[in-house]
């Protein structure tokens, strides 16, 4: 293996301690020229040493980030082995007949189609068809089921979660045929609710998980941590992400994605500690990011983090962020004034 790559769980695939995340390259928000979406996979290639890791998905730009990607490779000759592409599978491309998008109005910018949602045993080996098809000549080397919290969170009843709980097992099955069949490495799950990927890991032996907007500096309750250390000792490989909650914890207006409520208390609350985080990070000098991912890579479940950036000159930033030093006192500090727990310590926060 190679200097800080890390084998990711039980899947035997090694990956480097950043995933690079695609949303940008499917037009999230904004429309990136193509010579913008070029130079940055281009960075990527350049500051990281092969395997280069990079996480897209079918609902991206309905597919564009997986076409972009696909292109961008081939442009730069990119051998295959020399990538580790994982890919969330639930939405399929349909035809665009509207003004815009219907999967999510507003999101993505300046698409051609429209995307489906397919879960369900059947639907998952679509998705994962046309998923290869956008990619090729590349192919996905790790798959997963892509926002299973979403999917049950929108049951009408008690009977109609229980019926999409069936639609996830199904396609987790699907998923695990085209493992155990020599198409992919290994089959996972990625999702913003840690506690639907614990729920469904008692049904789907995952061989590796992505959680979003949750173990993070902000947020790491025992229970949570007491599931990491559950995944670590059933050898599931880990790539957490979304460590900042979506910018917030820089001084953004969002948090996990959404406008921030100034009327509500829990967001409130979130507001203050981000303030006296910040100024925890200027009295040691520490940048607020560095300190997140740090934080967000310090369990010894967790095999990498995603980091995302549409500005290729931040690439090497994030790069960097694994390897950065933070000062003891640092985290010392942070527990004094009650900004983490006083019983986490692992790695370098100990």
């Amino acid at each position: 293996m190679q200097s800080g790559h890390r084998t990711l769980g039980r899947t035997g695939v090694n990956i480097p301690p950043v995933v690079f995340g695609t949303t940008c390259l499917g037009n999230l928000f904004v429309a990136m020229p193509d010579q913008a979406k070029n130079e940055l996979v281009k960075t990527w290639m350049e500051q990281m040493t092969a395997p280069v890791a990079i996480d897209s998905a079918g609902k991206y730009g309905a597919g564009m980030a997986l076409e972009v990607l696909s292109r961008e490779l081939s442009n730069l000759g990119v051998a295959t082995e020399d990538v580790v592409i994982t890919n969330k599978l639930a939405w399929r491309r349909t035809k665009l007949e509207t003004p815009e998008p219907t999967f999510e109005p507003g999101v993505w910018i300046g698409l051609e189609n429209d995307a489906l949602q397919d879960i369900s045993y059947d639907g998952i080996l679509r998705c994962h068809e046309d998923g290869c098809r956008m990619l090729a000549p590349y192919r996905p080397t790790l798959i997963s089921l892509h926002d299973p919290d979403e999917y049950l969170e929108a049951a009408q009843d008690a009977s109609d979660r229980t019926r999409r709980r069936e639609n996830l097992i199904g396609a987790y099955r699907a998923l695990e045929e085209l493992r155990d069949a020599g198409e992919v490495k290994g089959v996972g799950v990625g999702a913003k609710n840690w506690r639907v990927i614990r729920e469904l890991s008692k049904d789907c032996d995952f061989d590796w998980v992505m959680m979003a907007n949750s173990f993070t500096v902000l947020n790491h309750p025992s229970e949570l941590i007491d599931f990491l250390n559950e995944l670590q000792r059933n050898d599931v490989g880990l790539i957490n992400s979304a460590v900042m909650h979506g910018g917030f914890l820089s001084g953004g207006e969002f948090f996990d994605y959404r406008p921030l409520n100034l009327e509500s208390d829990e967001d409130q609350h979130r507001i203050r500690w981000r303030q006296q985080f910040i100024e925890c990070c200027e009295e040691y000098g520490v940048m607020p990011f560095n300190a997140a991912v740090q934080f967000g890579q310090s369990h010894p479940a967790i095999d990498a983090v995603a980091l995302s950036t549409s500005r290729p000159e931040r690439v090497q930033g994030l790069i960097e962020s694994v390897s950065q030093t933070i000062n003891p006192k640092f985290w010392e500090a942070m527990r004094v004034r009650e900004l983490i727990s006083n019983d986490y310590h692992q790695g370098n926060l100990s």
